[in-house]
């Protein structure tokens, strides 16, 4: 592989197309080749050549782990947001992320007891999410792209509605507590459900929602009459999916249109363009 990365300076551009086809099909075996040749190079546009292969490769290596996410029932929403999150840092561990999500989970679950209501149980995971942790919501600099990175949001401990709703979501589900995220249209939502009880056909119901929680607004608690106040304010129709728990890819798909949204707003046309066209697997059934 060094052999061919050496060839990388070919200055005869059909020739080179060959070979930087020929390196690409490597995949990401061959990067560290190529970095190793980009510190050794010392004239700015064989670097800029250099790195442009290496974002696609990785680039190609993201689309693939996307669609193998999708294709394999996207059941792991870690693994859907690290993707993400590679796009920008291609080196991010999983573990990293774990590890991370993990010292949360400690010190909320120390605080908590099987005694407490449900709404006990927010009130306490919201003080030590916000106030020992000091999360918050990102209004200054609410589009930047960094609000959609997993990582970036655990260690600045800000971001979107979307990326804080979902470490909210994943602490409060590792600790056994029924959250889920709600697709409210310009708004991402969480629902804490649970059983109740039908006053017409005394009948109990599993999984319905007992109310709704805010994780951009330090966890602030709301019902289902608040959703149908926002919803007329936008002037969109109460359908069922914006009151009730919506999926993974669903999650990662708004994650991916935040992400283009962001780009589009930084003027960085090029990626807005590669994270449209992620979001393009979404709507393809499995081979």
């Amino acid at each position: 592989m060094e052999a061919l990365v050496s060839l990388i300076d070919e200055p005869d551009p059909e020739v080179f197309r060959d070979i930087s086809l020929n390196i690409h099909s490597h995949g990401t075996e061959i990067i560290p080749f190529l970095e190793n040749a980009w510190e050794t190079q010392h004239l700015p546009e064989i670097q800029k050549r250099i790195e442009s292969i290496i974002h696609q490769i990785q680039f190609d290596q993201i689309c693939m782990d996307m669609k193998e996410w999708i294709d394999d029932g996207a059941r792991n929403l870690v693994e859907g947001i690290i993707i993400v999150a590679r796009y920008q840092y291609p080196e991010l561990n999983e573990d990293e992320v774990e590890y991370e999500l993990a010292k949360l989970r400690k010190d909320i679950w120390i605080e908590l007891n099987e005694n407490l209501t449900a709404l006990e149980q927010i009130k306490v995971f919201n003080y030590v999410f916000y106030e020992i942790h000091g999360f918050y919501g990102n209004i200054t600099d609410y589009h930047n792209p960094e609000n959609s990175f997993i990582n970036k949001v655990l260690e600045s401990r800000t971001g979107n509605p979307l990326s804080l709703g979902i470490v909210y979501m994943l602490l409060a589900q590792s600790l056994d507590l029924p959250v889920h995220g709600i697709n409210l249209p310009e708004h991402f939502v969480l629902a804490y459900t649970g059983t109740t009880l039908n006053p017409d056909t005394l009948e109990y119901s599993e999984s319905n929602v007992l109310f709704y929680i805010n994780a951009f607004s330090r966890g602030n608690v709301f019902a289902v009459k608040d959703i149908e106040v926002f919803l007329k304010q936008l002037k969109q129709e109460p359908k069922p999916s914006f009151f009730t728990p919506c999926s993974n890819t669903d999650i990662v798909l708004r994650m991916l249109h935040n992400l283009m949204f962001a780009y589009k707003k930084t003027g960085e046309e090029g990626k807005m363009k590669e994270i449209q066209y992620l979001t393009g697997f979404f709507n393809k059934k499995p081979d």
